[in-house]
């Protein structure tokens, strides 16, 4: 078995469908399939059964599976340990939303970056659905989520930072006087919330008795278009506290707290540049670290 038809198993294990795979791996569809009936045919099995809409691994692909990304792993290890970090170059991707959080995956970088001067980073930013999307796709490395992340899809690094809920309310409104908010008081207020449906869920729960009698009149992904409807006196805006502020509105705590943990996360089963590769390793290290020390 060569490494590289390894590798083209594990994307169509990984994608369950030949034509993305082959998509991810820049090759024609034709010449993935035959790639894998050549494995198939050495290996005397068969790795998959295809159904209408994917590929399905049998018995025997599920085994090869676990066998094969210990293999590709450890040739990468062995790839990179050959290697002095200085010559570790490449490109990492990575999603964030607009959190608190990015500035400790900042902190990370810069230090990562004394250690692999010749890395490049490219930063997209989106909601965590419009992320984890791209990271399905190939597109994104890693992303910086907020939790719930699902386990079963993705390797999670839990960040020790939590993200702090607050209402936007305008300068000039009945609320702005006061010290916190609690779910009563926003009982018949027009209010603004983030489209993510499991936070908006973690919303609800927020509201508990009085999530039935809420008023919700917009939603969207980016909090500074929310803020502006905000300041519009739209709605109220439920939204997370930034290190900003935003012009004729006033953040207020809630009452009780509602905070979100975040996360690095990365598809599972992924085989990475010696780059991103370097990166999780070193952050694995940079959080137990601070996690020990902390300041």
């Amino acid at each position: 078995m060569e490494l590289r038809a390894l590798r083209y198993f594990l994307a169509v294990a990984r994608e369950e469908n030949i034509t993305r795979a082959a998509a991810l791996l820049h090759m024609t569809q034709p010449t993935l399939s035959r790639q894998l009936m050549q494995l198939e045919e050495e290996l005397g099995v068969k790795l998959f059964r295809r159904s209408q809409h994917r590929i399905i691994l049998t018995d025997a692909g599920v085994l090869l599976r676990r066998r094969a990304q210990e293999i590709v792993g450890l040739a990468e290890r062995a790839a990179r340990e050959l290697h002095p970090a200085e010559e570790v170059s490449g490109e990492i991707s990575i999603g964030s939303g607009d959190l608190k959080s990015i500035s400790l995956l900042a902190d990370m970088l810069a230090e990562f970056h004394q250690a692999y001067p010749l890395v490049r980073y490219v930063i997209y930013s989106g909601n965590s659905d419009g992320i984890k999307e791209r990271i399905e796709q190939g597109l994104l490395d890693i992303g910086l989520l907020l939790e719930p992340v699902e386990i079963s899809k993705y390797e999670i690094l839990r960040l020790p930072v939590r993200e702090s809920w607050g209402l936007l309310v305008p300068e000039g409104s009945a609320f702005a006087d006061r010290k916190c908010v609690t779910p009563k008081d926003l009982v018949g207020q027009r209010l603004i919330l983030p489209t993510r449906e499991l936070m908006q869920q973690e919303m609800l729960r927020w509201f508990g008795p009085y999530a039935e009698q809420i008023q919700v009149v917009a939603s969207g992904n980016l909090p500074y278009n929310q803020a502006q409807l905000a300041r519009k006196g739209l709605g109220l805006y439920l939204a997370i506290e930034l290190d900003c502020a935003y012009e004729g509105l006033r953040m207020l705590p809630l009452s009780p707290p509602l905070e979100s943990s975040t996360v690095l996360a990365w598809k599972k089963t992924e085989s990475f540049s010696a780059a991103t590769a370097a990166f999780l390793g070193f952050a694995q290290k940079y959080i137990k670290r601070i996690s020990d020390h902390p300041l």
